[in-house]
């Protein structure tokens, strides 16, 4: 589900090339963009047969804790006929290196009806594609892929799913990655990215309120404290990282120098959280998000 994509700077285009050898079909829910936004011809520029691209308006109604997320994700849902599927937000890509790893879970899980989903890790770049937030308070895991023709749903504001009333899937934890490009945007876009996502949580007049005295970018803060990315990004990448033309408006540094609350992975109780997991329990985390029960291969 998406609406505005080249607007707010989503890699659209990328996220569907990187899963488009790995599936049957994709389909699009299709949200009216802005007048001078070219979503459905990035989209259809990719010139493939499987693209299916359903058209839909966005209900105002539904722009409070991000209803309207879940709403269209459920949309585009029901139009799957496929025996498994998988799920990507139009911030988030999917690395070629792991096409084997989720073929094979198709394949060996079919017949197992009892698991409903594969448990994805997560890479989130910050500001630019160098920094990434392998920290407390950032998911390191969600369900991106579900069992389809079931009682599935997407789960409150999109960002996972449940079945049917309100009970955790059973998932397999899979050695794959989803890369999110969310948090990469020049700083501009990346406040009014947020500006309209807030809107979609809190409603369009609470957020008018909130963003009324701010700033029109977004600080980023001191990237001299954020942890380098080592690895290799998706090659569907390749070309829509050679855009990025705002470094000069990025801190380096590790002086932070904020006019915005801090965000999690800058609060000291989030750093010792963080510290005290790498330290002791190889990265994984203590407590925090789990909206899963992980069960055993038969």
């Amino acid at each position: 589900m998406v609406r505005n994509a080249e607007k707010y700077y989503f890699p659209i285009k990328e996220s569907i090339l990187s899963v488009l050898p790995l599936v049957d079909e994709y389909i699009v829910a299709l949200g009216i963009s802005d007048e001078n936004d070219h979503t459905r011809e990035l989209i259809q520029s990719i010139d493939s047969k499987k693209i299916k691209i359903f058209d839909r308006v966005w209900s105002e109604e539904k722009f409070i804790d991000g209803k309207i997320f879940a709403d269209e994700t459920n949309f585009a849902l029901s139009k799957c006929s496929g025996d498994w599927c998988i799920y990507l937000q139009a911030d988030e890509v999917i690395h070629e290196k792991d096409f084997h790893h989720i073929s094979q879970c198709c394949q060996t899980y079919i017949d197992q009806k009892n698991v409903d989903g594969f448990l994805f890790n997560y890479h989130h770049f910050w500001a630019d594609y160098d920094h990434y937030l392998p920290v407390h308070g950032w998911y390191k895991n969600d369900i991106r892929m579900i069992r389809n023709h079931s009682n599935i749903y997407s789960y409150k504001d999109a960002q996972s799913f449940r079945k049917n009333d309100n009970e955790k899937l059973n998932v397999i934890p899979i050695p794959a990655y989803i890369y999110h490009y969310g948090w990469v945007r020049p700083p501009s876009l990346m406040q009014s990215k947020k500006k309209e996502q807030d809107s979609m949580h809190h409603g369009k007049e609470n957020t008018v309120k909130e963003y009324k005295n701010k700033a029109n970018y977004f600080n980023y803060g001191a990237l001299g404290n954020i942890p380098i990315f080592k690895g290799t990004h998706p090659l569907v990448m390749k070309e829509f990282m050679e855009q990025m033309n705002w470094k000069e408006q990025l801190n380096y540094g590790k002086k932070n120098v904020l006019n915005r609350k801090k965000m999690k992975h800058e609060k000291l109780k989030y750093k010792i959280i963080t510290f005290l997991e790498n330290t002791f329990n190889g990265g994984k985390d203590f407590f925090g998000y789990s909206n899963w029960k992980i069960i055993k291969p038969e």
